[in-house]
């Protein structure tokens, strides 16, 4: 397993939809999935799709349950996630690993049902609320080329970026 570098606003690849996997043999598949994962556990974060290390792949890991000091993981693997229900909006402090050390209030979905497929391609539909829904939309958002900021008004968009740049400049 090895660490993968988390590509950081504003590259290119981070606002262009994913293309679908369709290779599930593909013996890079799984030590990808291992190295998103390490990647995610290290930043911390609680979610990584594949365009935030450069990769044009419809393809997310989530844990949303994982505590450092605690140690236990339950990784979710999405492979060609789909939005397919939403309901019940809400407001969550929203953070991402491609624009590091900022969070917004972002409207979201409470609710969500998303079809995906495993590492094996079988398709599965999961259910979710709470931090997993909004995590799978947040995900989901990446997959298809949008950050968390393009759901903010324009003026709060125009300041976290701002604020970003300042950020990256005192680095």
């Amino acid at each position: 397993m090895a660490l993968l570098e988390i590509v950081h606003f504003p590259a290119p690849v981070l606002r262009k939809k994913t293309k679908l996997i369709i290779d599930f043999s593909d013996p890079k598949l799984a030590p990808l999935i291992s190295d998103m994962a390490e990647t995610m556990y290290d930043a911390p974060g609680v979610g990584l799709a594949a365009n935030q290390i450069g990769l044009s792949l419809r393809l997310a890991v989530i844990d949303v349950d994982w505590k450092e000091e605690e140690g236990q993981k339950n990784l979710r693997v999405f492979i060609n996630p789909i939005l397919l229900e939403k309901s019940e909006d809400i407001f969550f402090e929203e953070g991402c690993l491609s624009l590091p050390s900022l969070t917004a209030q972002t409207k979201r979905f409470n609710k969500v049902t998303v079809q995906y497929q495993d590492l094996k391609g079988t398709k599965k539909t999961l259910s979710a609320e709470g931090l997993l829904a909004v995590a799978l939309q947040h995900e989901t958002d990446h997959l298809d080329g949008k950050l968390y900021i393009d759901r903010l008004s324009s003026l709060k968009k125009e300041l976290l970026i701002k604020k970003f740049k300042k950020l990256k400049e005192e680095r």
